[in-house]
């Protein structure tokens, strides 16, 4: 039986930013068996020394995120004393930045998740999208900073969600077949309207699965094949009539695949500024 081998994440911070590295660099490997354990608010030189002491007696690989260039030697040298593989996510970084930008590091651990303007923007943007969640009160959707429109299933609420913990106001309206449209739908700045398409056949599946979820039987039509293309179709007469609105088709796509193109279409139409990762997530 294959034990999983240990990765030991440190950071004078919350460690998220160093997981996600490493959990995406595993993303590449297939069949690994690996165990990631992520210590935060690592800033004495005594806890570094008992990590590496850990990770030597577990043959542990170490992967830190320490801003402070004293921190950082102390875990080169911890690194070498008990003979551990380490990797240092953040010295080369921090050192071509000083340079290019010709200014030190502050070397302040925690500023990526600082309580600051843009986080309290956030906030605000992710209490907004959930008052505006599934058409609950269409007079939002003219504060909206994006408005998805979609049938039921396409990933309106996850991509909702992405969105808002970015910091935008997120508003979105389900069609559901012969239902009418919220007037204001009509009034907001049709630039900022993305319509959502999917697959016909992978709808069905999530649908069924999802009346599986909630202990539903058979006996309704929210995943009959023809109710299923009438929708889709009643969605498609809305969509040709506002061609200014990008479809975007959900088949297959990660969330985050479909926020990036919505931003890219934004920065495009001049409605935001560069696409950074500013998110918690």
């Amino acid at each position: 039986m294959r034990l999983p081998k240990p990765i030991i994440v440190l950071s004078d911070g919350t460690g998220e930013t160093a997981e996600k590295v490493v959990r995406a660099g595993l993303q590449q490997f297939r069949g690994h068996l690996v165990h990631v354990r992520t210590y935060a608010h690592v800033t004495r030189p005594d806890q570094l020394n008992s990590w590496f002491r850990v990770a030597a007696r577990q043959k542990a690989l170490v992967v830190t995120t320490l801003v402070s260039e004293t921190m950082r030697a102390e875990a080169a040298r911890r690194a070498e004393e008990y003979e551990v593989v380490y990797l240092d996510l953040i010295s080369d970084l921090l050192s071509v930045l000083g340079t290019y930008l010709e200014i030190e590091a502050a070397e302040e651990p925690g500023l990526l998740h600082a309580a600051d303007e843009t986080y309290f923007q956030r906030i605000e943007a992710v209490e907004f999208t959930i008052k505006a969640d599934d058409g609950k009160d269409p007079r939002m959707l003219g504060e909206a900073h994006i408005v998805l429109v979609g049938v039921s299933r396409t990933s309106k609420t996850p991509l909702s969600t992405y969105l808002a913990h970015k910091g935008f106001k997120v508003g979105n309206v389900p069609i559901v077949l012969d239902r009418p449209f919220p007037e204001q739908l009509f009034d907001v700045d049709h630039r900022r309207v993305f319509a959502l398409t999917i697959d016909p056949d992978v709808l069905q599946e999530i649908r069924r699965a999802r009346l599986k979820a909630m202990g539903m039987g058979r006996n309704v039509n929210y995943d009959d094949m023809d109710y299923i293309l009438a929708e889709l179709e009643y969605a498609e007469d809305l969509f040709r009539a506002h061609r200014d609105w990008p479809a975007i088709d959900v088949t297959g796509k990660a969330v985050e695949e479909t926020a990036a193109i919505i931003l890219g279409i934004l920065h495009d139409r001049g409605l935001i500024g560069p696409t950074g990762d500013v998110s918690q997530l």
